[in-house]
């Protein structure tokens, strides 16, 4: 269960499955930032430039795409798409602090859009600080769609998988979290020696989705989620690309003290 860009992506891979979302209001700040319009318009202001799209987005941004990237490969498509265009700047979208801290890791010029999650954007590298003077000894991972000077303060910075794999790997003490607050609960399990340490944020719109209306819809068959039949195609070739592109070989890391430069980002 998930919220709705993740319901309708469902839907655009398997567009002969029913799919069912328990509560419609489960939506995304990203996803919302952003409308299939606007990339036309986007489109026709930067003509001959690839389009990478966040999955946080809605069907009828994809279907406007030219390929999907998530946070662990974003840097691998973005290069990509440089390459098999044949262009030296690429458009990403729709979070303008990813597209940021991708930038710093590849020397493709990205064109950003000013969307925002609104659970990573209210990470400050104050909290940062402050974390270090109440947890001397906490090590501190930040997600990519938080600000830079926020991944510029923490001890390492990636996708929710490279977070993920470095708390299993290294097994820390204590651990900061600088995303949302159910990233912790879903791994301390496996990892019952690691101290998780506030400050997370909550996102309200994932917090819609509980295990009760999760079974009323499955027993109901309410909420079903579509896609327009034309719509389906061409979104499903953004995601199917992303797809079939070979995996990197570690999820992203964004740690913005080994960035290779601090390039200027184009917001639109």
């Amino acid at each position: 269960a998930g919220v709705h860009f993740m319901a309708e992506t469902s839907k655009i891979l398997s567009p002969d499955k029913t799919v069912l979302i328990p509560d419609l209001k489960a939506g995304c700040s990203l996803a919302e930032a952003i409308t299939g319009a606007d990339v036309r318009l986007i489109k026709q202001r930067y003509p001959g430039l690839p389009v990478v799209t966040y999955v946080n987005t809605t069907a009828d941004v994809k279907a406007e795409t030219d390929i999907c990237c998530t946070s662990a490969n974003a840097v691998q498509v973005v290069e990509w798409a440089a390459r098999e265009w044949g262009v030296d700047r690429v458009i990403l979208i729709p979070d303008e602090f990813l597209a940021r801290n991708v930038a710093a890791q590849t020397t493709v010029g990205i064109i950003a859009w000013k969307g925002r999650c609104i659970v990573h954007e209210r990470f400050k590298a104050d909290d940062i600080h402050a974390m270090r003077q109440a947890y001397p000894g906490a090590e501190i991972l930040a997600h990519p769609e938080c600000p830079e000077d926020v991944l510029g303060a923490a001890d390492f910075a990636g996708s929710t998988a490279a977070m993920t794999d470095y708390v299993m790997a290294k097994k820390p003490r204590q651990v900061v979290l600088i995303t949302e607050c159910s990233m912790a609960a879903n791994i301390k399990g496996d990892v019952p020696e690691v101290d998780f340490i506030g400050p997370c944020n909550l996102c309200p719109y994932m917090k819609r989705i509980t295990l009760t209306n999760i079974r009323d819809c499955l027993r109901d068959m309410t909420f079903e989620v579509t896609v327009p039949e034309d719509m389906i195609p061409r979104a499903a070739r953004a995601v199917q690309r992303m797809i079939d592109l070979p995996p990197p070989a570690v999820p992203a890391r964004y740690d913005m003290i080994k960035a290779r430069h601090h390039v200027p980002v184009e917001l639109i």
